[in-house]
């Protein structure tokens, strides 16, 4: 990437317009400017520094690459490309996320995936390698969830209320989960051989760019998610 944008003056209007002639770019001194390759495609984009809020919002292809944490709403509503943090990230990370992929190497904030979902051949993918905070899941429609728990596997991989309101997808949890609460209209139960054959090539992936062994990250146990009616809003606000 011979192109260098130095964002340090630069609000996101310049940013993005500096994106547009350029194929692939670094960006040096990024200091929370939001919307950063907002309906971008077909670009490699590095990232120095920590973008602002909504990273990657309607991304359409390409790759956006951060070399540090973000903030919140990584890949708002974004429907093809690959965003991947080498940090961690905000609140509401993938919200309303329709399509491409989302590699997070550290932890996740609240309501990550939060309204995520799936539409013909487009199934949305997000992996956090740490933990992730309350509501992760929140209304979940199609997708898939990854959560390792590789940075302090002995604390709680999520937080409260995981999966609340979940009504498609699935979600994988590297843990046990004993104790974690789950809501009543999903069934949590252990990973099978053929479960994580569905997350191999994922895994396979995010073990690349990150540097782990994918055969040791799949030796961990697992926990899938996935709802188990439906009219799971039903269960939560109807009395019987």
């Amino acid at each position: 990437m011979s192109n260098v944008i130095q964002a340090k003056d630069m609000d996101h209007e310049f940013i993005n317009k500096a994106l547009r002639y350029t194929e692939s770019c670094v960006i040096e001194g990024c200091i929370g400017q939001r919307f950063i390759a907002a309906g971008m495609k077909d670009k490699d984009i590095e990232i120095h520094g920590i973008p602002g809020n909504a990273l990657g919002a309607y991304l359409n292809g390409g790759t956006v690459t951060v070399k540090g944490n973000a903030q919140d709403a990584v890949g708002d509503t974004m429907n093809d490309g690959t965003i991947i943090i080498h940090g961690n990230i905000g609140d509401a990370a993938g919200y309303a996320m329709r399509g491409g992929k989302i590699y997070v190497k550290g932890n996740a904030g609240y309501r990550a995936g939060i309204h995520m979902k799936a539409y013909k051949e487009k199934v949305p993918v997000m992996v956090i390698g740490g933990r992730a905070g309350s509501f992760i899941g929140e209304y979940q429609a199609g997708g898939v969830i990854v959560v390792l728990n590789l940075i302090a596997p002995k604390e709680k991989i999520v937080g409260f209320f995981p999966c609340t309101g979940m009504h498609g997808g699935k979600m994988f949890l590297r843990s046990d989960c004993k104790d974690v609460v789950f809501p009543e209209q999903v069934t949590a139960r252990p990973a099978k051989a053929e479960d994580l054959d569905e997350i191999r090539k994922i895994i396979t992936e995010y073990c690349g760019i990150f540097g782990y062994n994918t055969e040791d990250v799949l030796s961990g146990p697992f926990t899938v998610v996935t709802p188990d009616s439906s009219n799971p809003y039903r269960q939560m606000y109807v009395a019987n």
